[in-house]
């Protein structure tokens, strides 16, 4: 299962914030459509019906869809630091 590492909880929850997404909602993480291997993150109001919880907080969750979730299952999602505000990367997990 992806891991998220604790800076990437608190942006996540900076971001669900600051867009006032719903507390039952969060990031979700799924395939780009028609670009395979990639990955894209958006904030949605509430988790797809078949969607995995991997992270989750009083304010915020981080979802993965279940089709992306295989290809996830080794890696963590962290942050860097940008002046623009942190940009999300997905990492191979520490053993």
């Amino acid at each position: 299962m992806l891991t998220v590492t604790d800076n990437a909880r608190t942006a996540v929850e900076g971001l669900v914030q600051a867009n006032e997404v719903p507390a039952e909602g969060g990031l979700r993480i799924a395939e780009a459509a028609g670009q395979p291997g990639n990955f894209e993150l958006v904030l949605v109001q509430a988790p797809e019906a078949q969607d995995e919880v991997v992270a989750r907080s009083e304010t915020s969750h981080v979802f993965v869809d279940q089709a992306a979730a295989a290809a996830l299952d080794e890696l963590t999602l962290d942050v860097q630091p940008d002046v623009e505000g942190p940009g999300f990367v997905l990492v191979q997990a520490e053993a």
